[in-house]
């Protein structure tokens, strides 16, 4: 395991073999993706880390954006010297795969997003990221970190964990963060995204089958794909996980490889 700093940014390496760049969405951290760490390390090259402001990683006196996200993905590919990988975003980190896929295709191997979107256009979740920017304004972030650890834990050892990183973070980078999370749509451009792309949705987050829908109809190379579960995905559903996206890596070379 590689475990370091490179321009404040906090990052894991584990494993070797094929590269998988994981992505967080706003307060939580790298910790998300615990079980994917554990499991894809054993093979392959897994590479997790915290957004500026966000757990270990330093504050960021620039406002977050997602082309400043891509651009940190695209210097810690070259700090570790890996010419491209597949990037993996969960939540709102999936916005920033597409992010990545339009602005650094050549880094890219493909995209994996995890109950992810292009844009944010239902009131259901408009609401919830409205009201979690609000608690970041008035600096709650306890209260913040607790409510949304609680909700993608599925151990008590899990919670406290992600709990314990969440509140490391800068409040004023994670507000921003949920700012971009709002405001982002990529929808228009979907089609101009000519890679590989593994969309794994939950059957029980019917708030988020629209957004399946968008990104299924409207990217040119896409695999969707439903697990029986709700949002969250990496730590409620991570066996399934795990092998869908084993099973879409390998696919996927030995389609480059023919």
């Amino acid at each position: 395991m590689l475990s370091d700093v490179e321009n404040g940014l906090y990052y894991n390496a584990n494993g070797k073999g094929i590269p998988l760049v994981f992505i967080h969405p706003p307060l939580l951290t790298s910790t998300n993706f615990k079980y994917q760490v554990e499991e894809l390390s054993q093979k392959y090259k897994v590479i997790t880390f915290d957004i500026r402001g966000h757990g270990r990683s330093a504050f960021s006196k620039e406002p977050i954006t997602y082309q400043m996200i891509g651009n940190d993905i695209k210097q810690l590919l070259d700090h570790l010297k890996i010419e491209k990988a597949f990037i993996c975003g969960y939540s709102t980190g999936g916005s920033i795969v597409l992010e990545f896929l339009l602005n650094h295709k050549e880094r890219a191997l493909g995209g994996i997003i995890i109950s992810g979107m292009s844009e944010i256009k239902d009131f259901y979740n408009e609401k919830r990221i409205i009201i979690a920017r609000l608690l970041s304004k008035i600096k709650a972030k306890k209260l913040l970190g607790l409510a949304i650890s609680f909700g993608n834990a599925n151990t008590f050892e899990i919670f406290k964990m992600m709990y314990r990183e969440s509140i490391k973070g800068d409040i004023r980078n994670i507000k921003q963060y949920y700012n971009c999370s709002l405001h982002y749509n990529c929808t228009h451009q979907l089609p101009s995204i000519d890679l590989p792309t593994l969309l794994a949705f939950g059957s029980k987050d019917k708030a988020f089958h629209q957004y399946a829908k968008i990104l299924h109809e409207m990217l040119p190379q896409n695999e969707l794909r439903v697990i029986n579960t709700k949002h969250q995905i990496p730590t409620k559903a991570a066996k399934e996980l795990n092998q869908m996206i084993h099973e879409f890596v390998v696919k996927i070379q030995q389609g480059q490889n023919r």
